[in-house]
């Protein structure tokens, strides 16, 4: 008798595990199918490590990128999507209001060294001054109030 059940416990046992051990699709499969999902966004890609799918690129907006992160949980064998994408919007090189590029040169005239002009949409200043000079022009600008600017100017 003892035997008896020691043998069916045995095979419950048994049966149990073999019916708890499901086939989980393989990493390979998982990245296949997420590469596929993902296709429609080309710069994005995506790379699956033990059910994770690590998503990284740059997509024009929030929408896209919220798009291919809920493609990729679709994905049969993605337990997880980790975003490590960048919203990059298209930028717009915008010029100087020209009041203040007049108001800086003005208030700059006196260093006929100085160079001060308008580089992809941002105040600049290029030119050799001395240290002197340099904290003076300093102390001008911030006097304006004119916001940021780049100062390219070389200490002599």
């Amino acid at each position: 008798m003892r035997k008896k059940i020691s043998i069916s416990a045995l095979v419950f046992t048994l049966f149990l595990g073999m019916n708890s051990c499901e086939k989980k699709p393989s990493d390979t499969d998982v990245q296949t199918k997420a590469t596929t999902v993902i296709k429609n966004f080309p710069d994005a890609s995506v790379e699956v490590m033990e059910g994770t799918a690590h998503l990284s690129g740059t997509f024009s907006d929030s929408a896209s990128k919220d798009s291919a992160i809920a493609a990729l949980k679709t994905v049969e064998g993605v337990k997880d999507v980790m975003d490590m994408t960048e919203v990059v919007s298209a930028e717009t090189v915008s010029a100087v209001n020209p009041e203040i590029l007049q108001k800086a040169t003005d208030a700059l005239k006196n260093f006929p060294s100085v160079k001060i002009e308008d580089i992809n949409g941002e105040l600049t200043l290029t030119g050799d001054v001395s240290q002197i000079q340099s904290k003076k022009i300093k102390e001008i600008l911030d006097a304006l109030k004119i916001g940021k600017y780049n100062n390219n100017l070389v200490v002599e």
